[in-house]
């Protein structure tokens, strides 16, 4: 079984026998835990910005959990990682007002929504304005979930303004109004899954969890698998790794989390990647390789012009605009494709965003 809980079992059979987690933590010179290994030369090689530029463009999605031999990497280095990155985060971290010391839980949880496939400077405003209107749960709970999709503007998957109304309501009628703290009620909040319930636990009740987000996900494959991207998925080795580097402090493995999604989006960036700014450059397993390019299926971003998002956005655009239901013939006007707009518009209303008043549509009351 590779991955770090193995390498950490074997070392208590091979060397302490029965003993405890922490023992071997105390041994952590000669505990290691499993990495893909390649071969390396004894130099390090001369840093090459432009390599790992073209590295990048050129290459393809890397299999985490791909065939690879299993080498190993000491505890200790992993100690070192998280140290540097926490240092480096102290000075470097933006000033975002979702992480400030007064941010409340829900103000948390708002931005977790709002950040979900969408850049922080992009979230930045309609965060502001949204805080601004409904400072709890309460104040979005008792408004029209129309206002709500109305308010989200052009942040783009507009359901999750949906979402966001429909949790603020359950929190109303099943937490007392306070954003619960413990995972399973976090869960069972309309549009919280697995990485949303680690955030909020993690950012707003400094709690230990696993946050792995793109991020994240992105530094741990160059950083310890030698690798340019993660695999699409989330894999349990990956998770496996993110628990063993996660500090067992709760505060400090709360603010490992938001540093090393920090590094992601900062400085191991998916292009054009500043590694002569990364605090961890010397220990980085993909620089070591020489950037390696790897083959498979290329990394695509996701379309936007012409298609049925484009043309849901543009028909959300015109009912945002009016208070009042709006005319099917004004709506038709928005979109040129006719069998298209008809598609965009079923699909809306399936999801709750638009409703139909006779030969009008509007926004949900």
């Amino acid at each position: 079984m590779g991955g770090l809980q193995s390498a950490i079992r074997s070392e208590r059979s091979e060397q302490l026998n029965p003993g405890s987690r922490a023992a071997v933590l105390r041994r952590s010179e000669g505990t290691c835990f499993s990495v893909p290994e390649r071969r390396r030369s004894r130099r390090t090689p001369k840093r090459d910005p432009q390599r790992a530029e073209r590295a990048i463009k050129h290459s393809t999605v890397a299999d985490v959990s791909g065939d690879v031999e299993e080498g190993q990497l000491p505890i200790g280095k992993a100690r070192a990682v998280v140290g540097r990155i926490l240092r480096w985060y102290a000075g470097h971290a933006r000033d975002l007002p979702w992480r400030r010391p007064a941010a409340t839980p829900w103000a948390i949880m708002v931005s977790e929504f709002m950040l979900q496939q969408t850049p922080v400077e992009r979230v930045r405003g309609p965060w502001q304005a949204w805080m601004e209107r409904w400072p709890t749960p309460a104040s979005l709970a008792a408004a029209a979930p129309g206002d709500a999709v109305r308010a989200w503007g052009r942040l783009g998957y507009p359901r999750r303004a949906l979402r966001l109304h429909q949790a603020a309501q359950m929190i109303m009628n099943e937490f007392d109004g306070q954003v619960p703290q413990d995972r399973e009620s976090l869960l069972r909040l309309p549009g919280v899954g697995t990485y949303t319930a680690a955030a909020i636990g993690s950012f707003a009740y400094g709690r230990r969890e696993i946050v792995l987000d793109t991020n994240v996900r992105r530094v741990l494959a160059r950083l310890v698998y030698g690798v340019a991207y993660p695999s699409s998925a989330t894999t349990e080795r990956e998770r496996m790794l993110a628990g063993e580097l996660a500090p067992r402090n709760p505060q400090r493995a709360s603010r490992w989390a938001i540093a090393s999604m920090e590094l992601g989006a900062l400085v191991c960036r998916p292009r054009n990647p500043s590694c002569h700014a990364c605090p961890v450059a010397t220990l980085c397993a993909w620089r070591q390789a020489g950037y390696p390019v790897w083959n498979g299926a290329p990394r695509r971003g996701q379309a936007y012009a012409g298609t049925d998002r484009e043309c849901r956005g543009a028909l959300l655009a015109v009912l945002r605009s009016s208070e009042e239901p709006i005319a099917g013939r004004v709506l038709a006007e928005a979109w040129q494709d006719l069998g298209q707009r008809d598609r965009a518009l079923a699909s809306l209303v399936a999801d709750g965003l638009v409703v139909a008043e006779g030969n009008r549509w509007s926004l949900p009351g």
